[in-house]
């Protein structure tokens, strides 16, 4: 270990990304992105903000796309907060609002960033058992606490809380902030968006990477009541105050313009999904019921690890989790209908 590290970075146990390999004829279903392209329009915005203009710094507050979000979701713009990806939006909110004496919850099964941040950031936490069906049980998140992070639909299962739940519990938790991270509820969740105007304790945090293909981009933001907001602005503005670049501004704008490609390639996604949960089914695999761009599955009498590395050998590359209680599922994203004909062939032809 190199000398000249700080303390933090001696302790850090560093998020693992998925695999980004330049490999021909391989089948990506390892990081949720998107199998289509974004919307026309946002790469034509993308393309004219290329311009001598990148000589000049960008809207540091990046008013027209918050006018532009606030507008699409019905809010008002001291609603609305931007950055780089909901990664670092997660990292603002975890210094601006998740740090408290008592602990922040989250689950034990779940995205595997939070307990980084909360490293990274200082935060004490404690992760809260998800049930044996790796569901979330929101009566468990009624104990003492400082803060509730939850990801609805969860990651890595897909799983989706219907909004009633979450209602009641940011009802019964007015005394904390709860943080809903929402990066897959486009491909068939329940917003929590609605509850904003009656709890300042809500915060909802999206992103542009999943459901409107810009993971290339980093774009992310959060939406929540005015006083919560200004903390996130705090902390980014002792960060970075230039988060979002002009073509990132211009490019997400313009998604946000071309609703009928956003809802086409919605459904196209949605679609291909049940067609892989069907396919996987009668391959004798158990599928848990996903609401995001990724189905969650294992095959009685294989490990995890063991399909992961079988499809491997065949050019499909899904995500596995060595961790206790995930470890024989695969995580896999859902892409076109080729890419899942080349997924099941090649299960097909492990499983016999």
């Amino acid at each position: 270990m190199n000398p000249y590290w700080s303390a933090l970075a001696r302790t850090l146990r560093p998020y693992t990304p998925g695999e980004q390999p330049r490999v021909e004829g391989l089948v990506k279903l390892n990081t949720n992105e998107s199998p289509y392209g974004p919307s026309p329009k946002a790469l034509a915005a993308i393309r004219a903000a290329a311009s001598d203009d990148l000589r000049l710094y960008p809207d540091p507050e990046a008013r027209r796309l918050r006018a532009m979000l606030a507008a699409y979701h019905g809010v008002r713009p001291e609603n609305l907060f931007v950055g780089n990806g909901s990664d670092e939006v997660l990292a603002h909110a975890f210094a601006a609002l998740l740090r408290h004496d008592a602990p922040l919850l989250f689950a034990d099964v779940t995205y595997s960033f939070y307990p980084v941040y909360a490293q990274l950031t200082g935060v004490r936490f404690e992760t809260v058992a998800v049930d044996a069906d790796l569901r979330l049980r929101l009566a468990d998140y009624r104990r003492p606490c400082g803060a509730i992070v939850l990801a609805n639909p969860n990651a890595p299962t897909g799983v989706a809380l219907p909004l009633a739940e979450i209602a009641a519990l940011v009802e019964a938790r007015r005394d904390i902030p709860v943080l809903i991270d929402e990066a897959y509820v486009d491909f068939g969740g329940e917003t929590a968006l609605p509850l904003i105007a009656n709890h300042p304790n809500l915060l909802v945090v999206r992103t542009m990477s999943k459901s409107r293909a810009l993971a290339g981009l980093r774009v992310g933001y959060a939406i929540g009541e005015a006083g919560l907001i200004e903390a996130l602005v705090r902390v980014k503005d002792s960060f970075n105050s230039y988060p979002l670049g002009r073509p990132a501004q211009e490019g997400a704008i313009a998604s946000v313009e071309d609703e009928p490609y956003f809802q086409a390639r919605l459904k196209d996604v949605i679609a291909e999904r049940s067609a892989m949960t069907g396919g996987l089914a009668r391959l004798g695999f158990e599928v848990m019921p996903s609401a995001a761009n990724f189905v969650f599955a294992r095959r009685p009498g294989y490990a995890g690890a063991e399909l992961a590395a079988g499809l491997r050998d065949r050019a499909v590359l899904v995500r596995h989790f060595a961790k206790p209680r995930i470890a024989d599922f695969l995580r896999i994203t859902v892409g076109r209908p080729a890419d899942t004909e080349r997924l099941l062939a090649a299960l097909g032809d492990i499983v016999g």
